[in-house]
């Protein structure tokens, strides 16, 4: 997607060779405009796909998947990473570890939230390791649901996140491909939106 790889030039900031910053645009302050533009694009390639709700790990995704959902007419999950006093009953629960922060946590979803009929698209911000979009994936799964794609806005084409995920049976769409990361140094590779 030209518009996110113009904004990554742009705006984006590589702080090493594995690290891009984004919060000007993404992950803190985030541009509607293009969310918006980021939503109909990922509903124009799923809307045949049969999807019935868009899952994303809190709380970078959220943005996307929300526009994402409203162009395709469907709801949005938001899979949490921390327990909650209110999320009560019955729930699923797949430990994974963060690439960027280097911790790990419990990735929780309520079963009320998840059928065995659900046609379940899963969007998130980066991609590095696959770390995150695999424990979304086998959430999904532990509901009986299936996964139609992986959408993601930024993927770091020189980690095995993709490789990890497709070799595991998944669909991996991304709007902007990193192939090179350095202080000051942003390279891409063609996209697959």
């Amino acid at each position: 997607m030209k518009l996110l790889e113009e904004k990554i030039r742009s705006e984006g900031k590589a702080l090493s060779e594995t690290v891009l910053k984004v919060d000007g645009f993404i992950n803190h302050q985030v541009d509607p405009v293009l969310m918006s533009e980021i939503g109909k694009t990922l509903a124009s390639y799923y809307k045949d796909k049969g999807i019935t709700k868009v899952f994303t790990i809190e709380s970078s995704g959220i943005a996307p998947a929300v526009y994402t959902a409203m162009e395709l007419g469907v709801p949005m999950v938001i899979l949490k990473k921390q327990t909650s006093k209110i999320l009560t009953g019955d729930v699923f629960q797949t430990n994974i570890t963060s690439f960027t922060k280097g911790t790990s946590y419990e990735l929780t979803l309520s079963q009320n939230y998840i059928q065995p009929d659900d046609v379940v698209l899963v969007i998130d911000d980066f991609l590095a390791n696959g770390e995150a979009a695999t424990g979304a994936t086998r959430l999904v799964e532990m509901g009986g649901a299936r996964i139609a794609g992986i959408a993601i806005l930024i993927e770091k084409a020189f980690q095995r996140g993709r490789k990890r995920l497709e070799d595991n049976g998944y669909e991996v769409r991304s709007l902007a491909r990193v192939s090179k990361l350095g202080r000051g140094l942003i390279e891409f590779t063609e996209a697959d939106l």
